[in-house]
């Protein structure tokens, strides 16, 4: 054999060995299924785990991918903030969510993340109606319209159309519009509950009229089926993990009651669509619009990977008012895993589940209730009382050395404290020395851990401690306050508008960071991986997979167990 042809023959052998071979013969799944469970703290699936059925949480857990170990790196650990992360694969400082709600300056008032008044609600009063709605973050919106607009990056699924020329079909529904809304991306389709109508709704950004099969799952009203029942244990009450906390933690609302049974009421009363939402008849809402929807739309029939988000919100609202140590909180997860299991089924049904890459994950995990964990041992752990903050410390400070009044502070809307700038700089004085003297007097405080200001944060002058890091990821230049305020561990405001709640996340501490990742179906190994994570990796991850463009701000990494 000749110089030339060993030297073929070598290169065939080494094209044969070669992954890049075997990846490019690889065919792409038909379907990304992504699941997000709101404030799924990333140990309560190991916790619950002996009472699931083997086909829903527990065939991901025992069948797929599953790190163990994510954690966030960013510090106001809210709802829209760890969607937009989920599908932008980057932090707040790049996607610009910074939270739930943040003050803009040009408008002189708090915004709420997804509202754009240039696009309206499809169906007529289906906005927030402000007399039931409990959610604070939805009463801040001065209009009905929503769009993903506000979103300052690219996501997964924008980066798969443009891909394909806008030939894969990309979908996305949850109870919550935010949760619905940031992972459909700019090119998909988004669907969300309407509390004021008992429907799923969009807006005109999506759409300039509903699909029939849309107005036909409307038309059949299905949430009312929950009329006059109640939410009833799913196992006696011996079988649960946990001795249940105490019921003075949790909130009756309109009466649902603040332990089981909790009756729906009528169908046609109050706030009997809140109360849905409040228990696992939303997630089950929300599941069976997602199957009519893959049914409908032929999901995983195309040529190409099709994209379907499912952001199931009960869990998140059943924390707030009963704590995650609540039987509530099991029980909802235990009935979401028959809903789990179910979607799973339909979507074996359709496109085979080795044809579907599902990926599962959290927004946020959830602390426990701090008056639980004071009572047994943690005596620091408690509620903060808001109006101790900018307290009279403060305002002396301001006028003692600023010749200021305490209306130089715009507002709080936590974490942040907003400052008049235009008075600030009127005055002639420095914005960096006004933010300081309030961070050093809110620090003294009980109950605050931290105050950084947003001077010491764009100049790199933070403390070099994970918390500080996670604050400045946190920082967008537009959108964060002049003071960032981090409340000790355990430690949490828990009062919305009003409304006393239970229990309450949007820390930096590791309850509030950590979140489940977990990747199963199509050829993905069965092992669990303990190394810390992000899920900022989701998105570059799925994206390598698909070997597609990573989205435009993306800063995580490729999980290498998952992409190999």
């Amino acid at each position: 054999m000749n110089k030339l042809s060993l030297s073929l023959y070598a290169l065939a052998c080494m094209t044969s060995l070669s992954p890049l071979a075997a990846i490019s013969a690889e065919t792409p799944p038909k379907l990304i299924l992504q699941i997000t469970v709101d404030g799924l703290r990333g140990d309560l699936l190991d916790r619950y785990k002996h009472n699931f059925g083997d086909n829903g949480f527990k065939y991901l857990l025992d069948e797929g991918t599953h790190y163990t170990n994510a954690h966030y790196q960013h510090s106001n650990t809210e709802t829209i903030v760890g969607h937009v992360s989920l599908a932008t694969g980057a932090t707040p400082s790049v996607h610009g969510m910074v939270g739930n709600v943040w003050y803009d300056r040009s408008q002189e008032r708090l915004v709420y993340n997804v509202e754009d008044e240039n696009y309206h609600m499809l169906s007529a009063n289906a906005g927030v109606d402000k007399s039931t709605e409990i959610d604070p973050t939805q009463k801040t919106a001065l209009m009905d319209g929503r769009s993903p607009i506000p979103m300052l990056s690219t996501t997964f699924s924008d980066e798969l159309m443009v891909a394909t020329n806008g030939q894969s079909k990309v979908y996305s529904v949850s109870v919550k519009d935010r949760g619905a809304i940031s992972l459909a991306g700019h090119m998909g389709k988004a669907f969300w509950f309407s509390k004021s109508q008992g429907e799923f709704a969009t807006s005109n950004y999506y759409y300039p009229q509903y699909p029939q099969w849309v107005n036909d799952w409307n038309d059949s009203k299905l949430y009312k089926r929950y009329s006059d029942k109640s939410w009833q244990l799913s196992l006696a009450k011996k079988e649960y993990t946990l001795v249940d906390s105490s019921a003075t933690h949790k909130i009756d609302l309109a009466g649902f009651n603040n332990q089981f049974p909790h009756p729906y009421g009528a169908g046609d009363s109050k706030y009997f669509t809140t109360k849905l939402t409040l228990s696992p008849a939303g997630d089950e809402l929300a599941a069976d619009f997602a199957k009519t929807l893959l049914s409908k739309e032929a999901l995983g029939q195309n040529k190409h990977t099709d994209f379907l988000a499912v952001s199931f919100s009960s869990n998140d609202y059943v924390v707030h008012m009963f704590g995650s140590n609540s039987l509530e909180t099991e029980d909802n997860l235990l009935r979401l895993d028959k809903t789990l299991a179910d979607l799973f089924s339909h979507v074996d049904k359709q496109v085979g589940l080795e044809n579907t890459l599902i990926v599962l994950s959290a927004d946020h995990g959830v602390p426990e209730t701090a008056p639980h964990v004071h009572d047994i041992g943690y005596h620091d752990a408690g509620y903060f009382e808001v109006d101790s903050l900018l307290n009279q410390g403060v305002k002396k400070r301001l006028k003692q050395e600023f010749g200021l009044n305490d209306d130089v502070i715009t507002l709080f809307s936590e974490p942040y404290i907003y400052l008049d700038r235009e008075l600030i700089a009127k005055k002639n004085l420095s914005l960096a020395q006004v933010q300081t003297a309030i961070a050093q007097e809110v620090m003294k405080v009980k109950g605050v851990e931290m105050a950084i200001t947003s001077t010491d944060i764009e100049l790199n002058n933070v403390p070099p401690t994970r918390v500080g890091q996670l604050v400045m990821n946190n920082h967008h230049r537009q959108r964060s306050g002049d003071v960032y305020i981090v409340f000790a561990p355990r430690k949490y405001i828990n009062d919305l508008e009003g409304l006393v709640i239970a229990s309450k996340h949007g820390s930096p501490w590791r309850y509030d960071t950590h979140v489940p990742i977990i990747f199963a179906g199509y050829n993905i190994k069965s092992q669990r991986i303990d190394r810390e994570v992000t899920p900022y990796d989701i998105a570059p991850t799925l994206s390598n997979k698909l070997r597609i463009t990573q989205p435009s701000g993306a800063t995580g990494q490729v999980l290498e167990e998952v992409s190999r």
